[in-house]
C-alpha cells in the first residue's frame, strides 16, 4: 500500500503517552497511529451507517404496521452498540 507522510501538532501529554504506549508494545509510533486512525474511522463509518438506517427507518415507519413494534425493537438489537 502507498504511504505519505503527514504533519500534525499534538499535545505534549498525548506524546508521551503514545511514546510510553510505543515502548511498552514494542511498536513503532507511526504504527499506534496508523491503526488509531484506522479504528476512529471504522466506528464513524458505523455510525453514519446506523444515522442513515435510522433516517430511513422512520421514514418508513410513518405508516404503522400491525407488527411495527416487533420490528422496531429488532432494529434496536441489531443497531445499538
Amino acid at each position: 500500500m502507498a504511504s505519505s507522510t503527514s504533519s500534525f501538532r499534538i499535545p505534549d501529554e498525548l506524546k508521551r503517552r503514545l511514546e510510553n504506549a510505543a515502548r511498552r508494545m514494542n511498536k513503532r509510533k507511526n504504527w499506534i497511529i496508523n491503526r488509531a486512525i484506522e479504528e476512529y474511522l471504522r466506528g464513524y463509518s458505523r455510525t453514519q451507517l446506523r444515522a442513515e438506517a435510522r433516517r430511513q427507518s422512520l421514514l418508513a415507519s410513518r405508516k404503522r404496521w400491525k407488527d411495527a413494534a416487533k420490528w422496531e425493537a429488532a432494529a434496536a438489537e441489531v443497531w445499538s452498540d
